[in-house]
């Protein structure tokens, strides 16, 4: 089981993210909206892992995943994405997440994707 932060300007995609991960005993120990609260969030709660979007008001994750690893090397990021942002998924690998998952989101790709960077 691992603590993970959820990071997704639309509230219905980190609701379904949520159930994903509930489903598979994992702890959503936060929730934020712009890559400003990844950063504020991730320094207050420690996770395990974060899942964050790309494309956010304020703040990209791509920004954020920058910033959050230049404070913290070993976080773990998954980056989402809508389809067609193939050019950002590979900026967001650069920037040190650890994989990707697309949305719409696929329970099994999620749960693939959190298991390889957790493990």
């Amino acid at each position: 089981m691992a603590r993970i932060l959820i990071i997704d300007d639309a509230k219905f995609m980190r609701i379904t993210l949520s159930n994903i991960l509930k489903k598979a005993n994992h702890e959503i120990v936060g929730e934020g909206e712009t890559g400003l609260d990844a950063i504020r969030l991730y320094s207050e709660l420690n996770p395990d892992l974060v899942t964050m979007d790309i494309t956010m008001p304020e703040m990209s994750g791509l920004e954020a995943v920058k910033e959050i690893k230049r404070e913290y090397p070993q976080a773990k990021v998954i980056m989402c994405s809508a389809m067609g942002q193939q050019k950002m998924v590979v900026e967001a690998i650069e920037a040190g997440a650890k994989d990707f998952i697309v949305k719409p989101f696929d329970e099994g790709r999620v749960m693939d994707a959190v298991n390889r960077v957790l493990s």
